[in-house]
């Protein structure tokens, strides 16, 4: 059993924004195999089904970004009784430009603060992650571009939490079927594989 958990901003505010590509890849892969993410628990959204003969739990957390793991945690630790060894994340990132995926079997957080978070609570780096690239702002719209991307700035901060612009849509409405793709080559063939293939 696979836990695959999206990460994300709760609240309408941050409906498509850049943070919330993992919710995005999360429901497609929900919504193309039946499962319901509408149960309440664990301070996430769940739902659960079979993709690729494999029982899968769907998750989102509900605790902000910053804080997503506090809702990990509490979901490895739940009567699912799953290991981080279990666990996927989808999540967005800067250092990837847009439209591209990336499995990673493990390491470091990127100065992504969902996987800080997650690192932290769970106590181990040893998950898988599938990151999907937002790419970076424009040096119009990065005020600060002699800061680190990863550090705490407004500029980050604003790319981040902001729209995809009408520019962008058209790349991220096929991201994000072909991340949920990747999920379900990972489920059928292994992370090898998936990583062959959709690491490029």
């Amino acid at each position: 059993m696979k836990l695959i958990v999206g990460l994300g901003n709760p609240g309408r505010e941050y409906l498509f924004s850049r943070h919330n590509i993992g919710f995005m890849v999360v429901e497609a892969l929900a919504l193309k195999h039946s499962i319901n993410i509408n149960r309440l628990k664990h301070q996430s959204m769940l739902g659960t089904g079979k993709i690729a003969g494999e029982k899968v739990w769907l998750a989102k957390p509900l605790t902000y970004m910053n804080l997503s793991g506090s809702a990990v945690k509490a979901l490895l630790g739940s009567s699912f009784e799953l290991s981080p060894e279990s666990l996927v994340v989808v999540h967005d990132d800067m250092d990837l430009e847009l439209g591209r995926i990336r499995f990673k079997a493990r390491g470091g957080s990127g100065g992504h603060k969902g996987l800080v978070s997650i690192m932290e609570k769970v106590g181990t780096r040893e998950f898988i992650r599938l990151k999907i690239g937002i790419g970076r702002p424009t040096p119009e719209g990065f005020p600060y571009p002699e800061v680190s991307p990863h550090e705490e700035n407004p500029g980050v901060k604003n790319f981040v939490l902001g729209r995809f612009t009408s520019q962008e849509e058209p790349v991220v409405k096929e991201v994000i079927p072909k991340a949920a793709e990747a999920l379900e080559t990972f489920l059928l063939e292994g992370i090898e594989t998936a990583m062959n293939r959709y690491n490029c």
